[in-house]
């Protein structure tokens, strides 16, 4: 298969389970991959360099930052961008050919499909679209705080078929262990931009995320995985809001 005038943009850290299985997926079509690595200590660098990525070492500077860094050092006309634990499905590999070979739009959504414990889900956190093609030229940018950073384009976006395959969580340890840490971090945002505690939200909106994950969106179809998922969101949304409170309080007690 031609390669196409196409980086591939990932950040590493300590990803050395991961970043050859993305990689293999994209290498024969990407002209470039750039990798952008936060010191891990594992054979995250030595695996990636071996697969054909750029290597570039940096402290760290919180996703975005750091994802921007990633995109200022790719040099080809469209990039895509991946973390180590996404891997591009065959059917999306030949719709990013396609699209590629004739444009319509500077940037393009994929669904990303997350295998959780071992199987695919197919209602929760579905559909998941994620802007991740998009062309050099149409100012790309990821923007957002701390967590639930995001890709923005200046011009058309369009749809890509296929999944992106996303391998999030190695065990419920480490999914829980991450809703934690994630939900402090969402808690820090929401302090930062003066938003004030409510408790009917801390009440409430835990109420909503389980209804929303497994009664709308039909995760009750995946089984206990399903219901995991939504058990994980009420708890990201409880914690989120506790936080803010302890966050409140602490800066009641300084002034």
């Amino acid at each position: 298969m031609d390669k196409l005038p196409l980086s591939v943009a990932f950040i590493s850290y300590n990803e050395e389970k991961n970043i050859k299985r993305a990689i293999d997926a994209v290498k024969d079509i990407a002209e470039e991959i750039i990798v952008v690595d936060s010191g891990s200590t594992d054979r995250t660098v030595q695996i990636a360099k071996k697969s054909g990525a750029k290597v570039f070492i940096e402290s760290w500077k919180g996703f975005k930052d750091q994802k921007n860094s990633a995109l200022q050092k790719c040099s080809k006309e469209w990039i895509l961008f991946l973390d180590c634990d996404e891997v591009v499905s065959d059917e999306l590999k030949q719709s990013i050919v396609k699209v590629l070979k004739n444009p319509q739009a500077e940037g393009y959504y994929i669904n990303r499909k997350t295998i959780y414990l071992g199987k695919p889900l197919n209602y929760a956190w579905q559909p998941d679209w994620k802007l991740r093609l998009v062309k050099k030229s149409a100012n790309p940018k990821w923007e957002g705080g701390e967590v639930h950073e995001f890709l923005t384009v200046n011009g058309k976006t369009e749809k890509l078929k296929g999944f992106l395959y996303h391998y999030t969580y190695r065990d419920i340890k480490d999914h829980f262990t991450k809703v934690i840490n994630y939900s402090y971090l969402a808690a820090v945002d929401m302090h930062k931009k003066g938003k004030q505690f409510r408790f009917h939200k801390l009440i409430l909106n835990p109420v909503a995320s389980f209804i929303r994950e497994y009664f709308l969106k039909k995760g009750f179809l995946d089984g206990i995985r399903g219901f995991i998922v939504a058990v994980s969101a009420t708890l990201y949304s409880f914690l989120k809001y506790t936080y803010l409170w302890e966050l409140k309080e602490k800066n009641e007690k300084k002034g």
